[in-house]
Order: structure tokens, then C-alpha cells, then sequence
């Protein structure tokens, strides 16, 4: 079977004048007929923060058996695999990356079930935290009132452990469905996955979430509900620079400080770097204005954190996870 490229205008231009590691695919690689697997895929509109490179191998599997195909080829032959989501708090080389990039954003394995007996609900990794968060909402279920903001899947939430306002997914998971790289489903409970503050034992793991199920809070008023889920999300919005790509918060918190009053006290809003930029508006924010390379972005990141070492003897860590070859 011949490989499908991704043939935008300017990909030729990308391979020749921003990829300088080996991307060229294997020729003598066969392609499993059941895997629709692409070469040269940039990733760039895959990310929150629009920046990014090409994909050596691209699958965007939408059923298990594709996704299990693919792991089986990329094993067979050898290759680096790189799970992603929705793209948020990820910072892509713009030298791509090598090997096979899974996508899950429209992987299906479960579709939403909501049991009013336990007050649980199970979804696809795939499904938007921001999506499940409001369908809670309009049935009177709380617990998910602080994720109505969030950008991302909820596999990334599952592996991240995301959150908002003091609240996190390490709060309400009861468990979840992993595949492993030998094809295997195996199901995590909350425990099994050592969770601590915006991070699990799954993350730099190849191990891809598949659904995961969420205890709620019993069944209430659906109005009062409602009107809590969108008082948080006015707050994250009034806050935070949604007008730009960015990737949320890029620093973790080093309680009991916060890393966006260490950045604004020493005066860093509105710093550039080519064309990345700490907010004006949420200083633990750098956003795309527009034509920001993930170099910019990564050494605007370590002027960040160089300066709050200098001045506050703080090594600030960094939320977003940082893919390929700098």
C-alpha cells in the first residue's frame, strides 16, 4: 500500500527549510491496508499553540482496531511512537518528529453513558473535558463545574490530571481504559496511577487512554448547576488570553507562590521573543500573536524561568511537555 502525504502548499518549502532531521519515510515500509496511516502530516494546527512541524508517520485512528494496527506496525519496524490529543500543553519541535504521532482526538471505544444509579459517567478518551463538563451540567450533575474551560480531551486530562480553580480529574476519576503497545486493554483504577499535581505515571508513557469513568456528585438542581459551570468559565475567560493560540498555563504553580505573580512581579508581561509573548493579561500565559516559531516559544520559556531563578531563587516547572528535537 503507498503512503498518503500531506500535500499543502508549503510542505515542501517546511521538509527543505525547517525539518533537519531525517523524515523521509522508509520506502520499504509496507503500510497495513486497515491503518490509514499518512507521511509528512504537519502538526502545527494540531496544537493549541499553532506551532510545530511534520509527523514522520500521522494515524488518527477512529476505532481500536486501527489504533491497535498501528502500534503493531510502528513496533514491528522499530518506530518512536508520540501519543497526542487535542494539542493543548504540548510545545512541538519545529523540526517535527520521527516516527508514528497517534492522534486520539477521534478515537471512539466507549460512546457517553451516564448511570444514575452510581452517579458515574464513561466517555471516550477523545470527547472534550469542556463538552462532558456541560453535559454534567444540564442532567443537575456537579463535580465537573471547573472544567467547562478546559481545552483539551479527556485523555490528555486523564494523563495531565488537568484542573481549574483548585479543583482536578484526579478528584472524580474512578478509573480508566489503557491500551498498551502490545495491543492489551488493561483498566487503571485512580490509585494505580500515582497521581500528583498536574501529572500520572502515564505521562511520557506509550500507553494510550482509551475512556475513563467519572464519579459525580448526586443529581441536583440543573439550573443552579448550569449557572455555577458558566460562572467558571466567565472567570477563565475574563483572566486568561482566549483572543490567541496559546497553551494554557505554561508553569506550574511552586506552592504556596503562583508562577503568574513571580512572572508579572519582575515585570515580564508583554516580553517577546520573535513573535511569542508573555499576556498582558495572565502573565503565567506566552501566546502566539501570530507567526511565533516553538524556538520562540521554548527560549521565551527559559528566559522566564532563568529570570524568576535569578530574582526569587524559584525554578519554575513547566506544565507543557515539550515533543522532538530542539
Amino acid at each position: 500500500m503507498t503512503l498518503s502525504q500531506d500535500r499543502s502548499p508549503s510542505l515542501t518549502t517546511r521538509i527543505q527549510q525547517s525539518v533537519q532531521v531525517d523524515l523521509a519515510p522508509h520506502q520499504e515500509l509496507e503500510i497495513p491496508t486497515e491503518c490509514p496511516i499518512r507521511f509528512a502530516v504537519s502538526l502545527k494546527g494540531l496544537t493549541t499553540w499553532k506551532v510545530g512541524g511534520l509527523a514522520q508517520y500521522y494515524l488518527e485512528p477512529r476505532t481500536l482496531a486501527e489504533t491497535q494496527a498501528g502500534l503493531a506496525w510502528a513496533r514491528q519496524n522499530d518506530l518512536p511512537i508520540t501519543i497526542i490529543g487535542a494539542g493543548s500543553n504540548l510545545l512541538i519541535s519545529d523540526r517535527g518528529l520521527v516516527g508514528l504521532v497517534i492522534c486520539t482526538r477521534h478515537l471512539r471505544h466507549v460512546s457517553t453513558q451516564f448511570d444514575n444509579e452510581t452517579h458515574s459517567v464513561s466517555a471516550d478518551a477523545g470527547k472534550m473535558v469542556a463538552s462532558l463538563a456541560w453535559q454534567a451540567a444540564r442532567r443537575g450533575w456537579g463535580g465537573m463545574e471547573w472544567a467547562a474551560g478546559i481545552p483539551g480531551t479527556l485523555g490528555g486530562a486523564v494523563v495531565m490530571n488537568a484542573g481549574a480553580h483548585g479543583h482536578s480529574t484526579q478528584e472524580i476519576l474512578v478509573s480508566t481504559d489503557v491500551l498498551n503497545l502490545d495491543g492489551s486493554i488493561e483498566t487503571l483504577t485512580n490509585q494505580d496511577l500515582d497521581y500528583s499535581y498536574r501529572t500520572s505515571n502515564l505521562q511520557g508513557d506509550a500507553r494510550i487512554v482509551l475512556s475513563a469513568k467519572f464519579e459525580l456528585q448526586a443529581a441536583g438542581d440543573a439550573e443552579e448547576i448550569k449557572a455555577r459551570t458558566f460562572r467558571d468559565l466567565e472567570k477563565r475567560h475574563s483572566k486568561q488570553p482566549y483572543d490567541r493560540p496559546s497553551c494554557g498555563s505554561v508553569f506550574r504553580n511552586p506552592s504556596p507562590q503562583y508562577a503568574a505573580v513571580l512572572i508579572e512581579g519582575l515585570g515580564l508581561k508583554g516580553h517577546r521573543i520573535g513573535d511569542a509573548e508573555v499576556s498582558t493579561l495572565h502573565a503565567n500565559f506566552i501566546i502566539n500573536r501570530q507567526d511565533a516559531t516553538a524556538k520562540d516559544i521554548r527560549e521565551l520559556i527559559f528566559y522566564v524561568q532563568s529570570q524568576v531563578k535569578s530574582k526569587h531563587a524559584i525554578e519554575l516547572e513547566t506544565e507543557v511537555k515539550m515533543l522532538g528535537e530542539f
